[in-house]
């Protein structure tokens, strides 16, 4: 398990930007105030699932649907040769606690704090 570094994205021109490439399970920070984006890339000649799983997310209450579980974390699809983004203010209520990468090892992501 690895913990996966934010990339910090300057006003100035152009900078180097890590990829990691994802065990079976890594982790993220996930910081509400920023506005953070989460790159995968899928370089394998299989589709792969990541899911995104906050370690003490569990229910929420959505106006008009009521109590919705978010236990089972937030499966992304990548199909092979194939990326995907999300921001991850759009799926917070899945980022509770400790953020988890689940299940794609090979996948490789980066994470830019916009």
């Amino acid at each position: 398990m690895a913990a996966i570094s934010s990339i910090v994205v300057g006003a100035n021109g152009s900078a180097a930007a890590a990829i990691t490439t994802l065990s079976a399970d890594d982790t993220i920070t996930y910081d509400p105030r920023k506005k953070q984006l989460l790159v995968l890339r899928n370089t394998t000649g299989g589709s792969l699932t990541v899911t995104i799983d906050g370690s003490t997310a569990s229910t929420v209450n959505k106006p008009g649907l009521g109590t919705v579980s978010v236990s089972g974390g937030y499966a992304i699809v990548v199909a092979a040769g194939a990326s995907a983004y999300v921001l991850l203010s759009s799926i917070s209520d899945y980022l509770s606690g400790v953020v988890h990468l689940l299940g794609a090892a090979n996948l490789t992501a980066q994470l830019f704090d916009l």
